[in-house]
């Protein structure tokens, strides 16, 4: 089992709220465990409604929503994991880089996590049984990101790096945690 540590830092953008995204990622026996937590003025976050089922949903993103990418070194493809607040998710193969080959990972059939907020913290754990998709013991390179809207009607992306002139979590440069 490796252990990493991360911290998120926000692409430049005006209005940008009080907040630090931290977490840790576990990955071991094909075994991913992720744990994000945000702190500070959690009350500025938009979260969407808890959904009464949750389910595969599309376009997450538009929303506050967690994310992190996973692909094999030396490879172009890899995998797009979507968590809501609302406790929707997704996941996603690509073949290369954005949307060459873009489907959704049918291997996956739910994704449960676990979602905590309170006045000043909001955590998201999830753990995922990568065997379906990887070989046991696969070294992957692990980007995190997140997008974070405001209640004030503001957006910020925030990832492990920023290598483009642009917010963009698929660039390959911003997967830096190797496991």
């Amino acid at each position: 089992m490796k252990l990493r540590t991360f911290k998120l830092i926000p692409f430049s953008a005006d209005h940008l709220p009080e907040i630090d995204i931290t977490g840790e990622v576990i990955y071991g026996g094909n075994k991913l465990f992720l744990h994000y937590e945000v702190n500070g003025e959690i009350d500025q976050i938009l979260l969407s409604s808890k959904a009464s089922s949750p389910s595969r949903t599309e376009d997450l993103w538009r929303a506050t929503c967690f994310e992190f990418f996973l692909a094999v070194p030396d490879r172009p493809e890899y995998w797009e994991f979507n968590l809501s607040p609302s406790g929707d998710w997704n996941a996603y193969k690509m073949d290369a880089y954005r949307s060459v080959g873009f489907r959704e990972e049918t291997a996956f059939t739910k994704l449960p996590f676990v979602l905590r907020k309170t006045d000043n913290k909001l955590s998201i754990d999830i753990s995922v049984d990568l065997s379906s998709i990887l070989p046991t013991n696969q070294p992957v390179q692990v980007g995190i990101s997140a997008i974070i809207q405001t209640v004030d009607g503001s957006e910020s992306y925030w990832a492990l790096a920023h290598p483009g002139a642009q917010a963009d979590f698929h660039l390959r440069e911003s997967f830096i945690l190797t496991m």
